[in-house]
């Protein structure tokens, strides 16, 4: 295998190549990329078994060929050559090693057989449709924060891709949860994802799927199965397995009947829940939300350290109530408000608050109090 290759293009397929290789492997090939050059292009491929990335760029191939090398070890020489520099690989059957050459620089990698290369088997896909960037995008932005990391509930950990249907007809839906908040976000329904099953996305994929969508016009090859997710867009293809159990049902935790309305511009309570909670160091801490007639008042008490209050101006025309919430997962929903303004709904300080932004509710978070 010959080929010449732009430096720039390498590592940006070798960035996302590196991001699905695991560092730790007790299986050495896992560890590397596969390299396949034929017919002008370059077909990078990486795998940790439960996802696989390939991606085809352009190239000049002077000998087709294939080899496997440290995904971790090429991406770090490709970053580390100059801007603007003309890569030549060249791997020779005989010596086990790829070199990678730019310039006056040389170096010799060791390679693993592509014979002992892992394929992820192909699955026959229950549903395809065509999504546009920013609607993924969109649905897996602002969903993945409440993600679970807790192992135990492996259910948790991804977001819910499925069709759902409400008074205002079918959309398709992303959900994620870890027990202590919730986030639900409608799309349109692309034509032709109406018969999708519903899939746990896994948290890495959705990690990784991230980096496919930037492109405002790009336009996004969906196709599901009960076992298996693949996206594909512009020569790379992400295919991913879903994780294997019933996400639980999220619509008996999101309150229907909330209804002191508390309305706040969203930035001004992202800015003082952020200052207000500097004084506590604790992952867990309480900022406390005393409400009176449209007036709110933050707090937060940390003995070691000290306390602090701010009053926010707010629309909120009910009886006085005090109620206290994480202040990072106050944080993280008011971060995802795009509107002027959000809106939470409470019942009382025991019970689950519904935020939402403004008067659309395609996107609404629910969150659990906490004692205070």
């Amino acid at each position: 295998m010959k080929l010449r290759i732009d430096r720039a293009a390498l590592l940006k397929a070798m960035s996302r190549a590196q991001g699905v290789v695991e560092r730790k492997n007790t299986i050495p090939i896992l560890a590397n990329v596969l390299l396949d050059a034929r017919d002008d292009s370059l077909s990078l491929r990486a795998t940790d078994l439960d996802i696989e990335i390939v991606e085809k760029i352009a190239g000049e191939i002077d000998r087709p060929g294939a080899t496997t090398v440290a995904a971790h070890l090429l991406h770090e020489i490709v970053r580390k050559l100059p801007d603007g520099a003309e890569l030549t690989l060249t791997a020779e059957p005989d010596t086990g090693r790829l070199e990678v050459s730019a310039g006056r620089s040389r170096f010799q990698l060791a390679t693993l057989p592509k014979e002992d290369f892992p394929m992820m088997a192909s699955a026959e896909f229950a549903c395809d449709y065509t999504a546009a960037a920013p609607l993924l995008r969109r649905l897996f932005d602002k969903s993945k924060f409440a993600v679970s990391t807790e192992e135990t509930r492996y259910y948790l950990n991804g977001v819910f891709l499925h069709v759902a249907e409400d008074r205002d007809g079918k959309h398709l839906r992303a959900v994620a949860t870890d027990g202590h908040r919730l986030a639900r976000i409608d799309g349109e329904l692309p034509e032709g994802a109406d018969g999708a099953p519903g899939v746990i996305v896994p948290r890495k994929t959705v990690g990784e799927l991230r980096k496919m969508l930037d492109d405002d016009d790009a336009a996004v090859a969906v196709s599901v199965s009960e076992t298996k997710i693949r996206f594909a867009v512009d020569g790379l293809v992400l295919t991913s397995k879903v994780i294997d159990g019933a996400f639980p049902d999220y619509a008996r935790v999101i309150p229907a009947e909330n209804d002191k309305r508390m309305e706040v511009e969203a930035q001004a309570f992202y800015k003082a829940v952020d200052r207000v909670a500097t004084v506590s160091q604790e992952r867990s801490r309480t900022v406390k939300l005393a409400l009176d007639e449209d007036r709110l008042v933050l707090s937060v008490n940390a003995p070691d350290a000290g306390s602090a209050s701010e009053e926010v101006e707010v629309a909120y025309p009910f009886e006085p109530m005090e109620i206290g919430f994480n202040a990072r997962y106050l944080l993280e929903i008011a971060g995802q408000i795009e509107r002027e303004n959000a809106v939470f709904a409470f019942s009382d300080p025991g019970s689950p608050t519904v935020v939402s932004e403004g008067d659309d509710r395609s996107a609404i978070y629910v969150v659990m109090p906490m004692r205070v």
